[in-house]
């Protein structure tokens, strides 16, 4: 494991922040080709994408801050520090998005099939990250490519890099398919079924989630998250949509 990509005395810069403000950029730039496949100004999505990247980030921050207030009043600037992404700035960041996206007339289905592929390779980016740092760790496994988490010896399934290689094909299928899709939100749809299945599958190989008395049942959250994604998907198959009767290049 690699958690410092530069570490020499109070100098410290986690392999996981550049990775992921790699796949940032990478996204980026690719949302630059895909908004030209879905017919799309291309400047137009790059700073929609920028704007939601800013706020996802601000928006996690301002909730972290807000459940850890004593804590930031103590160390302020060690609590920006914390890597976080909340599921409550997720959401919050999505419908900011989406009202951002109604009032700047972007075509919402159109954008968001733009969008799926550069979320994905943001995911590949992101588990990398996980990777690196030794975190999201797998279940016990004797197979010959098991990493293990210093300082325990025990053997484990390398649970981020399965995902980074799962996120890393879906992307080149999303844009493969993004060129063939037949009417708006088909790309979209693709990218939230296969996300789902693949987080359902990699909860088999990851150490369970720790909660206690939660209202989970059966499953685990992150089962139900993807549940959750795979029914989103069938919604917007449902939908009635209109053809794409042409792509641009």
């Amino acid at each position: 494991m690699h958690p410092y990509l530069i570490h020499s005395g109070h100098l410290l810069i986690p392999t996981f922040g550049v990775l992921a403000a790699v796949g940032l950029m990478a996204a980026l730039t690719l949302s630059l080709r895909t908004a030209a496949t879905v017919g799309i100004n291309p400047n137009k999505l790059w700073d929609a994408g920028l704007f939601t990247l800013l706020l996802a980030f601000a928006l996690s921050r301002v909730l972290l801050v807000l459940s850890n207030f004593h804590d930031f009043l103590a160390y302020p600037i060690l609590l920006l520090m914390v890597p976080s992404l909340t599921t409550g700035g997720i959401l919050l960041t999505i419908l900011a998005t989406v009202i951002y996206l109604r009032l700047r007339s972007f075509p919402i289905l159109d954008t968001l099939d733009a969008w799926s592929p550069c979320a994905t390779i943001i995911w590949a980016f992101l588990a990398l990250g996980h990777f690196s740092e030794g975190s999201d760790a797998g279940l016990p496994t004797a197979l010959p490519w098991a990493t293990h988490i210093p300082p325990d010896p025990t053997r484990l399934h390398p649970v981020p890099l399965y995902a980074a290689i799962a996120a890393a094909l879906l992307t080149l299928a999303l844009i493969r398919q993004l060129r063939r899709r037949q009417h708006p939100g088909d790309t979209l749809a693709f990218a939230l079924t296969a996300a789902g299945v693949i987080q359902f599958l990699l909860t088999f190989f990851r150490q369970p989630y720790p909660y206690t008395n939660a209202p989970y049942g059966i499953l685990d959250p992150i089962q139900w998250i993807a549940i959750g994604m795979i029914v989103t998907a069938g919604l917007i198959v449902l939908l009635p949509r209109k053809l794409v009767t042409t792509n641009a290049v």
